[in-house]
């Protein structure tokens, strides 16, 4: 067993403090990382802070890790020492379900192991990127290509493919009008790709305030919701709307805004249930959906995409004793767009 230093919680209510936890020795398929950004992503908060069910503490967040293979196992082929890698969500699957075999293996029909508060097949829970190093399976590591540096692609291994995954599925591309709901550590990839695709690209906001930030980063137009004429003149405007708020919105509203065939895809995650009307969708066949992650073919995929167009989050990176302040800032949507934090901080 190897011990490394990180950062994590020790309780829904204390604040994260460093720590020490043990990774597994290297076995024949696995690879070893040392580990030089992880993203922080708003799962992260709510598991350490015990906002998503039962969390086991203690728990080392961060499914967005970057950094350099430093040693393989001896019957690893994907990936070589200096080899630069990625580790997403989920460090491994059954890989034997329908799903699994498809290429879909977030939607594993026995459950993906997360990165973190999840337990391995060696029976070990598993702790996440706010460490030094992380030991996992090959077939679960991602390889960063050289037009992306570490720091600005290590978000993209959650914000980016969950973002990607969508647009991806439903078509994103020249002549398709796609909105974007929120601006923030999901949204601003998603305009970002979806510019990318090519399609005509609207940002749904709440305020103008990152206006200027929005039409840089890729849109075509940007509209405050608190406006209702909003509403009114956007009717049946888009062929794609995905939602990124974790907030509860008026969906019945949201539909509306969507031409004859159109989708609403749901990729936040807020805390109450939404109610829709039917009649919200059925005079326009419009269809209300959701998505996560990607599998690893898809997310290597987005990568490389990402690495073709320029594309990297928009980034603050911290030092490790900055978590806690980042964590509220996260809660009260001050960060543009996502922390990373500097793994080699930890000790």
């Amino acid at each position: 067993m190897l011990t490394v230093n990180a950062y994590g919680a020790t309780s829904a209510t204390e604040p994260l403090a460093p720590l020490t936890v043990e990774r597994r020795d290297l076995g024949p398929h696995d690879v070893l990382i040392d580990i030089k950004f992880a993203g922080i992503c708003h799962s992260d908060i709510h598991t350490a802070r015990g906002e998503w069910g039962a969390t086991n503490y203690p728990v080392v967040p961060g499914h967005e890790i970057a950094g350099v293979v430093a040693e393989v196992g001896s019957e690893v082929t994907k990936h070589a020492v200096g080899d630069r890698v990625g580790v997403g969500c989920m460090v491994d699957s059954c890989r034997e379900c329908e799903n699994c075999l498809k290429g879909e293996e977030q939607y594993c029909l026995k459950g993906n192991i997360g990165t973190y508060n999840a337990v391995g097949k060696d029976g070990q829970p598993t702790q996440g990127g706010y460490s030094t190093h992380v030991v996992v399976t090959e077939d679960f590591v991602l390889r960063i290509p050289e037009g992306l540096e570490l720091d600005v692609a290590a978000p993209l291994l959650c914000a980016g493919v969950t973002l990607f995954s969508p647009l991806n599925h439903w078509g994103a591309g020249p002549g398709k009008r796609v909105a974007i709901i929120g601006l923030g550590g999901l949204g601003h990839m998603g305009v970002k790709i979806a510019h990318a695709m090519g399609a005509e690209v609207t940002v749904l906001s709440q305020s103008l305030k990152k206006q200027e930030d929005g039409l840089r980063l890729g849109a075509d137009h940007y509209y405050a919701t608190s406006d209702p004429d909003v509403f009114t003149d956007l009717a049946g405007s888009f062929d794609l709307i995905v939602n990124t708020v974790s907030a509860t919105i008026d969906l019945d509203a949201y539909l509306g805004l969507l031409a004859v065939n159109g989708t609403l895809v749901e990729v936040g995650a807020p805390e109450k249930p939404m109610t829709v009307a039917a009649f919200s969708l059925i005079p326009n066949r419009r269809s209300l959906a959701g998505s996560m992650i990607g599998g690893i073919a898809e997310t290597q995929q987005m990568l490389d995409f990402c690495a073709e167009h320029g594309l990297g989050a928009e980034i603050e990176v911290i030092a490790a004793d900055k978590i806690n302040e980042a964590y509220d800032r996260v809660v009260a949507s001050d960060v543009r767009y996502r922390f990373v934090v500097d793994t080699s901080t930890l000790g």
